[in-house]
């Protein structure tokens, strides 16, 4: 057995992070909301890839389902480590070596490490919680899953404190809008449900009628009571764009803020449990009509 640099071994290693990298081929093309657009500098580009991939690693890691929940908090925690420099990654892991990748790009911006490390504290929830009993909850897990990524993108441009806050609401009304998206789809395939359980029971509703053919009217009122906070964060949200410096970062985020009023227009109207209420092209090009706005 031989012993690496940080004390590990080959076999734990093998333990640790499993013979086979687990990684999806998901890329950024296939994300729901834009990822690295055009409208991002080129200078930018490759650190906003970077940051795409360690957080897809992460994110396939915890939905994996051939590893336990013990497995995949091991794994995610071994991957804060290599991203805080505690941990070598193993030789030709590409999993494992994207947070070697990250902080590189982090440290070399001078952008703190929490960005991506925070990322992690959510998909470890992910791991270890499937429910939810309040909408509290669902916001201290979109302060970890969502929020760090707007920041990592206005800090990445040299934005300001003052762009945090509507940012926030913007990254957790996508979060939610999401998870609005998949609710049938994560309950049959992960047992996951962000819905809050005591809004199910008033409502004489059960996580069962979120898998059936279309939604039952307690179901419908749930959603709209969800929709209803999302609608105030959009409105938050809103004043995103006027408060960015940076024109290609300022229409970056306001073509985000109208794509996710248009989705959360789309949820309202729309049967989520009888369909996945997605985004078209034609919503795409209406967004950055009204980005242009912007341009100055």
């Amino acid at each position: 057995m031989r012993a690496q640099s940080d004390g590990s071994s080959i076999q734990d290693d093998v333990a640790l992070w499993g013979k086979q990298d687990v990684s999806s081929d998901k890329g950024m093309k296939d994300e729901n909301f834009p990822v690295g657009s055009f409208l991002i500098s080129p200078a930018h580009r490759p650190a906003v890839h970077a940051y795409y991939r360690f957080a897809r690693i992460a994110d396939d890691m915890v939905d994996n389902a051939r590893l336990s929940a013990e497995q995949k908090v091991a794994r995610l925690t071994a991957l804060r480590e290599v991203l805080y420099g505690q941990r070598k990654p193993p030789a030709g892991r590409a999993d494992a070596w994207s947070g070697v990748i990250l902080r590189t790009v982090l440290q070399e911006r001078g952008l703190p490490l929490e960005l991506a490390g925070d990322l992690i504290t959510a998909f470890i929830i992910d791991a270890e919680k499937t429910r939810y009993g309040h909408w509290s909850e669902l916001l201290h897990y979109c302060r970890y899953s969502a929020n760090p990524v707007g920041r990592f993108l206005l800090m990445l441009h040299g934005e300001g404190e003052e762009t945090f806050g509507p940012s926030d609401a913007l990254c957790t009304a996508l979060q939610i809008v999401n998870h609005m998206q998949d609710v049938s789809s994560d309950l049959k395939t992960l047992n996951r449900c962000y819905v809050p359980l005591p809004w199910l029971a008033a409502e004489g509703v059960t996580l069962k009628d979120l898998i059936l053919a279309r939604s039952k009217p307690g179901v419908r009122r749930v959603l709209d009571h969800m929709l209803a906070h999302v609608d105030a964060l959009n409105e938050e949200a809103a004043r995103l764009p006027s408060l960015v410096k940076d024109r290609r970062m300022r229409l970056e985020a306001a073509v985000i803020v109208a794509l996710c009023r248009r989705l959360t227009e789309r949820l309202h109207r729309q049967d989520l449990i009888a369909e996945r209420v997605a985004l078209t092209k034609l919503d795409g090009l209406r967004a950055l009509g009204w980005a242009m706005r912007y341009v100055r």
